[in-house]
């Protein structure tokens, strides 16, 4: 299925997990309470002295010691700034550690609840809070981060779906033309919005990773930074039908442009990056699925009816994407 080892958090006990922290010298009161993370491992770490701490251990193989060391660097540059975001702890002059061949880091626990995206002030304010993230972002661009592209988010995974045979043989005919003709859109979108400058991103700025509290937005987990284009970070704060994302987007985009300009030829990939995403996920997920977290979490993948919805989903996207831009109104 993979090159790398689709079951690396078998050895990942809780027992070792105490002990990686206790290698810190810090001393955890016994208190361990799995978070919800599939990619990664998360807890939440109760310690004798001071408060709780969030401990991610970063799956192993997937992101370069340099590549997170970057996302740590970016959180930084972030918070230098006051931009709301949450850093990873400096213990003994570093932000990544190693414990018996995991890789992790500590942040401080964080609360909050989710954004509500009906309120127009508070669309302007993510707007603003996603404008002065990219400005900071668009200062100096990755060295070690990929980039969001056609090519990994679309192909890759067009390429892994069919090779590893996930495809139901009945549909698979109907599944490789509707694909195929999804992925021509995205390359009319890209190339109708032309050269695009890319920065770094959040990359995954769903309402998953948006918490609200007294002093507004904070965004979390960057583990998914990459270079790409600004759209990336707004169009997932966007739902509803044309006429209302519309709408949200006038909001979204006039809190942002109070802090960074904006690019209106990128409004051409809101479809075509949504329908990236679409197709990455379900290649995610089968990257994964040996993975034991994921068929618990995730029961309804790989089902006929789950590859049917989704040649509908693509189907829509289709049509989305050839009923051109989405503007502000």
């Amino acid at each position: 299925m993979t090159a790398l080892n689709p079951t690396p958090y078998t050895n990942l006990t809780p027992d070792r997990v105490l002990d990686a922290i206790e290698d810190l010298g810090l001393v955890p009161d016994g208190r361990l309470l799995a978070l919800n993370s599939y990619e990664n491992r998360v807890y939440r770490i109760g310690l004798e002295d001071g408060s709780p701490v969030v401990a991610k251990f970063y799956r192993p193989g997937r992101w370069s010691d340099e590549q997170i060391e970057e996302e740590h660097g970016f959180t930084a540059e972030l918070v230098e700034r006051e931009i709301p975001t949450i850093p990873p702890l400096v213990i003994g002059g570093r932000t990544l550690h190693h414990f018996e061949g995991f890789r992790f880091t500590l942040t401080p626990m964080r609360g909050g609840r989710t954004p509500e995206l009906e309120d127009t002030q508070v669309l302007e304010w993510l707007g603003r809070s996603i404008g002065r993230i990219h400005a900071v972002g668009a200062r100096v661009p990755y060295r070690h981060r990929p980039t969001l592209d056609i090519a990994t988010f679309g192909e890759a995974p067009r390429t892994l779906l069919f090779a590893e045979g996930w495809i139901p043989a009945d549909l698979d005919t109907v599944f490789r033309s509707v694909l195929d003709q999804a992925l021509d859109g995205v390359r009319t979108r890209f190339g109708l919005a032309g050269e695009i400058r890319t920065l770094r991103l959040h990359g995954d700025c769903h309402l998953g990773n948006l918490l609200w509290n007294q002093d507004g937005p904070l965004f979390v987990d960057l583990d998914d930074t990459r270079m790409g284009p600004a759209i990336q970070d707004l169009w997932m704060l966007l739902s509803g039908d044309r006429f209302t994302m519309s709408g949200q987007l006038a909001h979204v985009l006039a809190g942002y442009e109070a802090f960074h300009p904006f690019d209106y030829r990128e409004l051409h990939l809101i479809e075509a990056l949504r329908t990236l995403r679409l197709i990455h996920h379900c290649a995610w997920l089968a990257r994964r699925w040996e993975d034991p977290a994921f068929p618990i979490a995730f029961p309804w993948f790989n089902t006929q009816h789950y590859w049917q919805d989704l040649i509908l989903q693509l189907r829509e996207q289709i049509a989305a994407m050839e009923e051109g831009p989405l503007w502000p109104n």
